[in-house]
């Protein structure tokens, strides 16, 4: 394993000794929403040696341990993007970091540009494939043969079962949820026009900056996935407006309680 893997596990250990069954990584929108859970403790990156450290306006930068319901859980409060500059092996050091720490499923969120015409601002997105073509692939260089094979097979990223939960868990929150393919490309610049219509060409749905990488990784470490896109925002050339982030973080908020609602019901029944 890593040398600066086994640095972050054994800091953390020394904090705290749980162990969650379910790693959630907190996209835009959804950064308050490990405030609202049972928590057992909170360990900030910055507490942890060798850790990368979101530099993103909004976003806290803390692991949180604790329980939705009577599921032990792992909140990523404030990821790591490739657009910060920092190599790939450290954006996906987290989620990695939690699969380590005993999480053998992971709930992915973003907030997404919709590329598909029918979606509109505010929709999810349940991923039900990537295409992660535009950025550094997260296995790239050395095997870490303790966390998983050479050459994975990457036919069913996100777990068809938890789609099926996923699904469910809307249906139930009497949320509409659209589904789709997501394009990660590197940011932090919003896309041309040329480009949303080279992702849409490939097939993508939404676009962002982040997730596909992380779904790799954790794939590789043999974790089953589920993965949900607040779409924020219609792509450019889909939409006639400029875009910018105050934009993006105001749809986040305005249906942040949806959110979290799916989420927990997710996490109840995953």
């Amino acid at each position: 394993m890593e040398k600066k893997l086994q640095t972050c596990l054994a800091s953390i250990r020394e904090k705290t000794d749980f162990k969650p069954e379910v790693a959630l990584i907190l996209g835009s929108g959804l950064g308050d929403y490990a405030d609202g859970i049972q928590i057992e403790t909170t360990v900030d990156y910055t507490e942890i040696e060798g850790f990368p450290v979101s530099t993103v306006t909004g976003h806290k930068g803390r692991f949180v341990f604790g329980y939705v319901g009577d599921v032990p859980v792992v909140i990523m409060q404030g990821r790591v993007h490739y657009y910060e500059g920092y190599p790939m092996s450290d954006v996906v050091l987290p989620t990695r970091l939690m699969g380590l720490l005993g999480a053998k499923k992971l709930l992915l969120t973003n907030a997404a540009g919709g590329i598909n015409e029918n979606f509109r601002p505010g929709d999810f997105m349940m991923l039900t494939d990537h295409i992660a073509t535009g950025v550094p692939s997260p296995l790239i260089g050395p095997n870490l043969d303790d966390l998983g094979p050479r050459f994975p097979d990457m036919s069913e990223v996100y777990s068809h079962r938890i789609q099926d939960v996923i699904r469910n868990a809307a249906s139930e929150c009497e949320i509409d949820l659209k589904e789709g393919v997501y394009v990660q490309l590197t940011g932090p610049n919003y896309e041309t026009p040329a480009e949303v219509r080279m992702c849409k060409i490939w097939g993508g749905d939404a676009v962002g900056m982040s997730t596909a990488c992380e779904a790799m990784a954790a794939r590789h470490m043999g974790m089953e996935i589920g993965g949900i896109s607040c779409i924020t925002n219609l792509a450019a050339g889909i939409s006639k407006e400029k875009l910018d982030h105050k934009e993006v973080q105001e749809t986040a908020d305005r249906v942040s309680k949806d959110f979290k609602r799916l989420v927990t019901k997710i996490i109840e029944t995953i």
